[in-house]
């Protein structure tokens, strides 16, 4: 396995740069600045109190030391080996000017890293020009620090896979307590901000891979309205249900990723309408915002781990006691047929948008799925040693987009998780969002067995599976603790409802006050 971390020289050589990047009276960063949030930073940037390349050069000590070394989160796949350069020249204006942030080795940058989805097949030469989202990113001043690991594939190669591992750097473990799992599959877009890596970061969704991580990372995480942020240049699993979103240790944290990379993109067709309804999401980030606001708590997605149900009941309190009104027991209708059809549909898609990000990859020799498959089978002792590649297999075997099987599973998914289901919910009640448990705590790691997920209802596959499904928006926060571990809750709603997710999830979050760093455990104690 290959750990891509900073070359002790290289670090060495990075430390004299920065050394000249900053102010005079900028003082060096230290282990608390990791975790500043953005508007933290930018004051301290604007006062020369701080510097991008100062922070820039902390965050780097610390995945050397944290992620590399030490507890060994084993997060950060590769970094920047231009990071601290650009932070020298960061801009002053731009809403994340010299803000370091990490990106899931799905996304694409067109410079000296690699894109590779963790797999050693696409371990060869660098994506040739950035994604949308690193675009928007370098537009407005953001520092990319480098690239986080993942599931492999985003677990999308075999139903026994362990979340967090990768052919090409191992397992991410859980920053909380180390013999547990980050959850996937942007496990290492949520360990290292948890772990304080790095300001912020993207993770990508198709269903569960932003809301589950940043659950058991103790973050907020926002998957958006399939169609705000653009993907071209992000390796691929759903047309229908993929999205890139922001991972942070606050909700005002994140609510500013999110406004900086939503927008309609000419080459994402989904995107048509995002300009109409991107926006500086800071905006609703109002403390009085849930008074008034009806709220209906989704009993379906409940009942399953006790520790995510007391999460529950607690943000229910903090609702109430804050002017909102909650609707108990709302039923989402169709809610158990929604795993019918899911995988079926992803497997299509996935054939298919596998096939055509290859063929926009010249830099390496991998063409199509069907070459994805034989590199595995003779690169098995490194790529395969623990789980083997049957969702691969089984896409292979699917037709085209074209065919009317996939047209009608495609559609009927889409309807029932939406306009019939989620949207049917709000309107009975005249709900303004849904709330759910979260996971539970972080299960236990185990790579021969692979992911023990104790979520919502088993049958529909997580509390993330209706809003993934629609296409919808849900963003996950942390409201309390349980055995050192983590625990959240989802809000989830209508199509483009982000702002009011943003503002009630904002609400519940300045009274839970739950974010705590973590304390790199090596294991619970038996008491």
């Amino acid at each position: 396995m290959q750990h891509v971390g900073i070359r002790p020289a290289a670090l060495a050589a990075a430390l004299v740069l920065s050394s000249s990047c900053g102010a005079a009276k900028a003082r060096d960063a230290g282990d608390d600045d990791a975790f500043a949030s953005i508007a933290t930073l930018r004051q301290a940037y604007a006062t020369g109190a701080l510097t991008p390349a100062g922070m820039t050069r902390l965050f780097l000590h610390r995945i050397e030391t944290l992620d590399k070394a030490g507890p060994s989160i084993n997060a950060v796949l590769e970094v920047n080996p231009d990071a601290l350069s650009i932070a020298g020249k960061a801009p002053r204006k731009g809403s994340l000017a010299g803000i370091p942030i990490l990106l899931k080795d799905n996304i694409d940058t067109g410079d000296r890293m690699l894109t590779t989805a963790g797999s050693l097949a696409l371990a060869t030469k660098p994506a040739p020009h950035d994604s949308a989202v690193a675009a928007k990113l370098r537009k407005v001043g953001a520092v990319i620090l480098g690239k986080t690991n993942l599931s492999e594939w985003a677990n999308m190669r075999s139903n026994h896979a362990t979340s967090g591992w990768t052919g090409r750097g191992g397992l991410t473990l859980n920053p909380y307590v180390l013999d547990r799992n980050a959850c996937g599959s942007s496990a290492g877009s949520g360990a290292a901000v948890a772990a304080g890596l790095a300001t912020v970061a993207i993770g990508s969704e198709t269903d569960g891979s932003i809301i589950c991580p940043a659950s058991m990372t103790g973050l907020v995480g926002i998957k958006p309205t399939v169609g705000l942020v653009s993907r071209t240049g992000i390796i691929p699993i759903s047309s229908s249900q993929d999205t890139a979103g922001p991972m942070a240790r606050s909700v005002a944290d994140a609510a500013a990723v999110l406004g900086a990379i939503a927008g309609s993109d000419p080459r994402d067709p989904a995107t048509k309408d995002a300009d109409k309804h991107a926006t500086d999401y800071t905006k609703f980030l109002d403390p009085n915002a849930l008074r008034g606001k009806r709220i209906g708590v989704a009993r379906q997605l409940a009942g399953i781990e006790p520790n995510a149900d007391r999460a529950l009941e607690h943000t229910i309190a903090l609702l109430k006691a804050q002017g909102a009104t909650v609707v108990d027991n709302v039923e989402i209708p169709h809610l158990k047929e929604l795993s019918e059809h899911e995988i079926d549909v992803l497997l299509y898609e996935f054939k298919h948008g596998i096939d055509a990000y290859l063929a926009s990859r010249p830099d390496q020799p991998m063409t199509n799925l069907a070459d994805l498959i034989a590199f595995n089978d003779r690169e098995a002792a490194k790529e395969m040693p623990w789980f083997g590649q049957e969702l691969f297999l089984q896409a292979q075997d699917k037709g085209d987009i074209t065919d009317p099987k996939y047209i009608e599973m495609r559609d009927r998914n889409q309807r029932l998780a939406g306009p019939e289901g989620i949207d049917a919910a709000l309107a009975k009640d005249h709900l303004d969002a849904l709330l759910a448990p979260s996971w539970g705590p972080a299960f236990v790691n185990d790579l021969v067995l692979g992911d023990h997920v104790v979520s919502g209802d088993p049958t529909v596959g997580g509390v993330s599976a209706p809003a993934a499904i629609a296409g919808y928006p849900s963003i996950t926060l942390p409201v309390e603790f349980a055995h050192e571990l983590p625990v959240g809750v989802v809000f989830f709603g209508t199509k483009w409802s982000e702002p009011t997710l943003i503002g009630i999830a904002y609400g519940v979050e300045q009274k839970a006050q739950a974010y705590q760093r973590p304390k790199f455990l090596p294991t619970l104690p038996i008491k």
